[in-house]
């Protein structure tokens, strides 16, 4: 579930307002996006994927909110880390062809 966004890091493009599939996201004019309905939230990533300064964290809990902190996270390297497991970072986009998500398997 998205718990983050980096008024910090956020750069205010509005990607992750676009990227979203529920809508999760409200745009604000003087300010990063407001997670507006959380509770919408599919924890599919999209928003972590697509935003370019990595001010975003999705938890793996899609059942319920979690309570994170920005400066562990910050220290932990988890900001971005989704991004750059599958390649969407430029210093690992050599590994792009090794994720495998994209695929899907039909029942036998």
């Amino acid at each position: 579930m998205i718990e983050l966004v980096s008024a910090e890091r956020c750069t205010q493009c509005n990607i992750c307002v676009a990227v979203c599939p529920v809508n999760v996201f409200d745009a604000a004019s003087d300010g990063p996006p407001i997670i507006a309905r959380q509770s919408d939230c599919q924890t599919c990533f999209m928003c972590e994927l697509y935003c370019p300064v990595d001010a975003l964290f999705v938890a793996h809990d899609a059942e319920g909110p979690a309570v994170v902190n920005e400066q562990v996270l910050v220290e932990t390297a988890l900001l971005g880390s989704y991004r750059e497991a599958i390649g969407w970072t430029p210093g690992s986009r050599d590994r792009r062809g090794t994720d495998q998500s994209f695929k899907l398997t039909q029942p036998h």
